[in-house]
């Protein structure tokens, strides 16, 4: 949750959630009305819509497959920061821009709002833990990089970009669309390799899944690592890669959706009251300190 205040050509996003709101847009919940989804955000702003798509013109034009691996050197050397889990959320609040006209939440309060939805419907603990982990990796904004590349909707990079991605007119500028190695149906893979073998658009998804990936359950670490891509869980267009474990672990990652997207609303969680439950979750399945 918060706005990061930023009028250069490279991060277009005023607010770090719009791609969030438009998802929700993109994606209605078929068992959520539209009365209903109203409620979670009120958020009218004629000038959203053009900022999504300015947003996504950079993250398709820049979201190669040689900037993923130069992205991958850079931050899964994990030494940028060394944080506690809460010392990591209380860092994301300095995100916060109080001249949000439409929720005044920070990012503890809709991670909170997100795993107690979560533990309310009585699913296993690892779960409401990765409800308030999914969004702590986009800790990169604060390291400086641009929006583009935090947030947004995630896709395979080094084969052919699916025209179910949002914007996929947007990939015509993108160098590997004209690239042999990596403009075909499979491009650098094999059929069916599994999403493992598979590099993903670099985000705070990629990010966080790979500081989690000795802590937590297999379930989790894919609701984390693919809970932004949507051409899959959503449209199912990259099938031809997946293998049976990726398709039996995506049932998480779309139960896991509905509770990402429609928990928003603007009543304050009483973290106070909530944080002991959580402080005892996370040490369970967490380290005191994490490297970022």
């Amino acid at each position: 949750m918060g706005k990061i205040i930023d009028n250069s050509s490279t991060n277009p996003m005023h607010n770090v959630d719009d791609w969030e709101d438009n998802l929700i847009e993109r994606y209605p919940d078929p068992e959520v009305s539209i009365k209903e989804k109203e409620e979670f955000r009120n958020y009218i702003d004629s000038d959203r819509q053009q900022t999504v798509r300015e947003f996504y013109k950079l993250n398709h034009k820049y979201q190669t497959y040689d900037f993923v691996c130069q992205k991958e050197d850079t931050f899964l050397q994990f030494n940028k920061k060394e944080m506690s889990l809460w010392e990591a959320v209380d860092f994301l609040n300095t995100l916060v821009d109080d001249s949000d006209p439409d929720i005044d939440l920070d990012q503890l309060q809709h991670l909170l709002q997100t795993s107690e939805a979560i533990r309310k419907d009585g699913h296993p603990d690892w779960f409401v833990l990765t409800g308030l982990l999914h969004d702590v990796g986009k800790v990169l904004c604060l390291f400086g990089e641009p929006q583009w590349a935090v947030v947004g909707d995630t896709f395979p990079v080094g084969c052919r970009f699916s025209k179910k991605i949002v914007y996929p007119e947007f990939f015509s500028e993108n160098p590997d669309s004209t690239d042999k190695r990596y403009n075909t149906k499979y491009g650098v893979y094999s059929p069916n390799c599994g999403l493992d073998n598979v590099k993903m658009s670099w985000g705070h998804d990629e990010y966080l899944y790979q500081i989690m990936k000795p802590y937590l359950p297999e379930s989790a670490l894919y609701i984390i690592r693919y809970h932004s891509f949507y051409s899959q869980h959503r449209e199912n267009a990259y099938m031809h890669l997946m293998n049976q474990k990726d398709i039996e672990m995506f049932e998480w990652v779309k139960k896991f959706n509905p509770y990402d997207l429609y928990t928003k609303a603007p009543v304050k969680p009483d973290v106070k009251s909530l944080k002991p439950y959580y402080q005892e979750l996370v040490k369970k399945y967490l380290p005191n300190v994490l490297k970022f």
